[in-house]
């Protein structure tokens, strides 16, 4: 089993965000990614590094190889993408995307940003994860 390699910042009170949380916790199984909270102080510290704010709720990133040489942020549509690839077959498939523009993809994001909360719903505070969870999670 891989070290957590990469980091997934994602709308803690977002319900599609806590759809792909759940979604990665049960594919992911070489664990190679740890997850934390826009709303925490991580995501604000480490994205403040790539000049990006935590307070942009509708962009989910990835803080790929973390910590190490040659580590890569990805937001947007590409770091959906890079979610994807990481998982092996069949979702490693959604690599084929990736030849579009990312104007294009980042469109089609930003369209479904906009309705997430109406279609997902909205919690009312960051998700508690249970134990055997918690060591996948920075902070909480």
């Amino acid at each position: 089993m891989r070290e957590a390699r990469h980091v997934l910042f994602f709308d803690g009170v977002c319900g599609f965000c806590d759809c792909l949380v759940r979604f990665l916790l049960d594919h992911d199984r070489e664990r190679r990614f740890r997850f934390a909270p826009l709303q925490e102080e991580t995501a604000r510290r480490e994205l403040a590094r790539f000049c990006r704010d935590a307070g942009d709720l509708d962009t989910v990133y990835v803080l790929a190889d973390a910590h190490r040489a040659g580590e890569l942020l990805f937001w947007r549509s590409r770091a959906i993408l890079f979610v994807l690839g990481e998982l092996g077959w069949p979702w490693s498939a959604a690599r084929v995307l990736g030849c579009l523009p990312t104007a294009l993809l980042d469109a089609a994001y930003d369209a479904f940003a906009r309705v997430r909360y109406r279609v997902f719903g909205r919690m009312d505070r960051c998700r508690v994860p249970t134990a055997a969870e918690r060591g996948r999670f920075i902070e909480k």
